[in-house]
């Protein structure tokens, strides 16, 4: 089983017919994403990689069935695609622009508040490597090879550490349930606790490999909710350690700024509340064999 996407996921490319876009669809499809379309304004009615060409998502939802899409729209106006997304009732948005305004995304946030629970898109990224259901639907820019089906979820927000996870797994004979990027900005979609629930209601995930870094309480804010809601193991692995407090590292949102979010402390909470926590990114695999080694 999988979170989020799998192999009845009905995707539209957002920004499909761009350089980018069409890169990255193109590889989708190769990896046997269901890709039914894609959006361009002003380029309604024709056809690329021999899909349907959309000027709204409205439109493009109500020909295809879409429930699902991915966002290559340029930064300044990524923001209102994501917005047209979950007007149209899209279900699951990748958005894997980078450099979005932080500005933009709080507009997004109050936008999104408008729908109920129930009808609510859910939004991963900002500035993430995509998600991936290895065999089933991949909705993203990562090496899909990498990828093995089997019981682990991952969820991270550094996408290059989720494919070094989930490449020493490989070795080590360790598949994939999902692996859901939540992205390196300050404002995303949604949080590592989001994503914790999904999985400790999947029936088939075993355990969950948590990738964190440095700056904001997001990954002691799930560390607390797993230690009183999960029962599956949690592994957790925070980038940063030799960081220096005050200064910017890769990610807008890795940025040390109040008490525990620097790595050190984030490690400390993490072991407080019972996390596996991997001591550094060579690690991964021989963590999680340990984990469901003892677990088996």
């Amino acid at each position: 089983m999988a979170i989020m996407l799998d192999e009845n996921s009905k995707v539209i490319v957002q920004g499909f017919t761009g350089h980018i876009g069409t890169f990255h669809a193109t590889e989708m499809i190769e990896y046997g994403t269901n890709i039914v379309g894609g959006v361009t304004p002003g380029k309604g009615g024709t056809k690329h990689l021999d899909r349907p060409v959309f000027n709204t998502m409205k439109e493009a939802v109500a020909a295809t069935g879409a429930n699902a899409s991915i966002v290559f729209i340029p930064p300044p106006f990524a923001a209102d695609g994501i917005m047209e997304a979950a007007d149209s009732g899209i279900k699951f948005c990748v958005a894997i622009t980078d450099g979005i305004p932080a500005q933009d995304m709080i507009r997004v946030k109050r936008y999104m508040r408008r729908y109920r629970a129930d009808a609510k898109m859910v939004l991963t990224g900002p500035n993430c490597a995509g998600s991936i259901s290895p065999g089933k639907c991949m909705m993203g820019i990562m090496p899909g090879h990498i990828y093995m089906p089997g019981p682990i979820g991952i969820v991270g927000r550094s996408g290059t550490l989720g494919y070094e996870a989930a490449s020493q797994m490989k070795k080590l004979g360790i598949g994939v349930s999902t692996s859901i990027g939540i992205g390196g900005d300050p404002i995303n979609g949604s949080s590592f606790r989001d994503h914790l629930e999904h999985f400790e209601n999947d029936p088939e995930t075993k355990a969950v490999v948590m990738i964190g870094e440095i700056g904001g309480p997001q990954e002691a804010d799930a560390a607390r909710w797993a230690k009183e809601n999960m029962k599956k193991p949690l592994i957790g692995y925070v980038a940063g350690l030799t960081a220096p407090k005050g200064r910017r590292m890769g990610h807008a949102g890795a940025i040390i700024s109040a008490t525990g979010e620097s790595a050190a402390e984030k490690v400390e909470i993490l072991q407080e509340c019972g996390v596996h926590v991997v001591p550094n990114p060579s690690s991964f695999g021989e963590v999680v064999a340990k984990i469901l080694e003892k677990d088996s």
